[in-house]
């Protein structure tokens, strides 16, 4: 990502297809003059936030009729003058006009620059810069809800309101230094501790809600294992209600994993139909049980898929414990027999049983999916940490709290001290983008559509 330049920029910001309306967006301080050059009969000093129906032309003539709104700046989204465009869906016009823009002065957007430039003239900080990318990308009711929740700004707010605290305090240490040898205390050991303790609570409590909230922002994994002919793929098509996987008696059918998406309740679930989990000289067979083995390492949960008609329960329990061993407990491991329809299958009470042909169990076994998802939000707060990179700088942060705290507690100098809440403040701000790079800021946009 380039430096920020206070130019203007042009581009297409609806998806360049064929559609009943594009829209083009020109930020900078000379948008309204480029607006001007594409479209003449736009009065000289236009109203903010006043839509104008006028014809938009280039060197070759009239281009479209079109509707253009001007937003003076600040109080626009990029906080500069921006003025968008509106035209008929056609990509021969989009591209026609995009380049009218460019020969009126305008230059072409980078990834993400509309949304770069927003955070720069601090109209969000770097959390919500980051919830625009979440918010686009959003699939699900679930997703859209933590992407809107995370672009109010509450996180960001929270962040920075204790990190001038910590400020606050090392200002005051750092004071002592100055009189270090007339003995005097600025800041109170007790209350900074409490601070400390505070900070170190809340980090470890966002740092949790990264389950949850990485969860529903990728989708949640569910891998589906089983012996072969156990219904995994009568099962992935039921649950999608249509035929995606390849249905066969003959055992070892699925050789490679299968992978589709569904959402339930609002929550993106991303289902993976494996191949059937038995002993085998079959060298390709082989390979897709061994990647069945760590798709079921890598998933949220895994349901042990049982055939009832061949398979005892207690079978099906020993066969879970086994899986957990060899996967580890990170994973969720649901036992569920199938082909319950069967004449003579008869299950306890409080067991997991559905017929994936004719569609018993199935909502049950939905509301046992979502259930697991809720299950990651106890003991969490309002607020759900959906970034990795804000996970990083939160674990980097308590770490260096918790370092403040141990400095105090031994009686350690407060230059060691000072170090240590600079170090958290350093941290916490990365989150908000009070600390950044310049490679930071490229990783982050660069990862935008461009118009955005």
């Amino acid at each position: 990502m380039a430096h920020y330049e206070p130019d203007t920029i042009a581009a297409i910001s609806t998806p360049a297809g064929a559609g009943a309306i594009a829209v083009l967006r020109l930020s900078g301080p000379k948008a309204f003059g480029v607006a001007e050059r594409i479209a003449p009969e736009l009065p000289l000093e236009p109203l903010p936030r006043r839509a104008y129906y006028v014809a938009v032309m280039d060197e070759d003539g009239l281009v479209d009729k079109a509707v253009v709104t001007y937003f003076q700046g600040p109080a626009s989204y990029t906080g500069e003058d921006i003025v968008e465009i509106s035209v008929h869906g056609s990509m021969y016009i989009q591209q026609r006009l995009l380049q009218a823009m460019l020969n009126a002065g305008a230059r072409s957007a980078l990834p993400g620059e509309f949304t770069q430039r927003a955070f720069l003239n601090k109209k969000m900080d770097l959390s919500q810069a980051e919830a625009v990318a979440d918010l686009i990308a959003s699939q699900s009711a679930a997703q859209h809800r933590l992407a809107m929740d995370q672009l109010r700004g509450g996180f960001g707010s929270r962040i920075e309101e204790l990190r001038q605290e910590l400020i606050d305090f090392a200002a005051l240490i750092e004071l002592e230094l100055d009189f270090g040898e007339e003995d005097v205390e600025f800041a109170k050991r007790v209350e900074l501790l409490a601070l400390l303790d505070r900070l170190v609570d809340l980090c470890t409590e966002l740092i949790d809600s990264f389950r949850y909230g990485n969860a529903i922002r990728q989708g949640v994994p569910i891998a589906i294992l089983g012996a072969p002919n156990s219904g995994k793929s009568t099962l992935l098509n039921a649950l999608l209600m249509e035929d995606r996987a390849i249905v066969s008696d003959v055992p070892g059918t699925t050789r490679d994993t299968v992978e589709e998406t569904i959402t339930i309740e609002g929550i993106l679930f991303r289902f993976i139909d494996t191949a059937g989990l038995r002993s085998t000289t079959d060298t390709v067979e082989q390979l897709g049980i061994d990647r069945s083995y760590k798709k079921a390492a890598e998933a949220s949960l895994v349901i042990l898929l049982g055939d009832a008609s061949t398979m005892a329960e207690g079978a099906l329990l020993t066969a879970a414990r086994s899986l957990r061993e060899r996967i580890g407990n990170a994973t969720t491991v649901l036992p569920v027999l199938n082909k319950v329809d069967v004449p003579g299958v008869v299950l306890r009470e409080g067991s997991m049983g559905i017929s994936a042909r004719d569609g018993q169990g199935i909502e049950m076994l939905k509301q046992a999916l979502v259930d697991h998802v809720g299950s990651f939000q106890e003991g969490i707060g309002d607020i759900v940490v959906t970034n990795a990179r804000h996970v990083d700088a939160l674990t980097k942060a308590r770490t260096a709290l918790l370092d403040a705290k141990h400095a105090i507690d031994t009686g350690i100098s407060g230059e060691l001290l000072a170090i240590d809440l600079r170090r958290a403040q350093h941290h916490l701000g990365e989150i908000t983008g009070r600390i950044t790079t310049d490679d930071l800021l490229g990783s982050i946009f660069g990862r935008f559509c461009i118009g955005k």
